[in-house]
């Protein structure tokens, strides 16, 4: 059911239709009766909290303390989905595999507001 990308047969990203009737889990996770489309991904554990902190269109499934899902619907961000693969990719990738990969750099630290 849906489709996988695997980096040496563990899987990086899963994006799949959900039909509450017949993937009760998935539907539950991301808190829908409806039918809809998500995206599973692997996070650093650092970072999890930060993207589920805003909500909607993430959610935390279940299953694997490092996987995110996200609802893809019409307010997706793409740049951001795949800058989320990218470094899907890179926490399942051996080290000398995801130094090849060129990563978006980093935002600069946020600076304090002026008093």
């Amino acid at each position: 059911m849906g489709t996988r990308w695997r980096i040496r047969k563990r899987t990086f990203a899963h994006v799949l239709a959900v039909d509450p009737d017949h993937q009760a889990a998935y539907a539950r996770a991301a808190d829908s009766d409806e039918p809809i489309c998500v995206l599973t991904f692997r996070s650093p554990g650092d970072e999890i909290a930060g993207l589920l902190a805003g909500g909607h269109p993430f959610f935390k499934p279940d299953w694997g303390a490092d996987v995110v899902g996200m609802v893809l619907d019409d307010s997706v961000d793409w740049a951001e989905v795949g800058e989320l693969l990218t470094e899907s990719y890179c926490v399942l990738a051996p080290k000398k595999l995801a130094a090849l990969v060129d990563r978006p750099a980093a935002p600069p630290p946020a600076r304090p507001a002026p008093h």
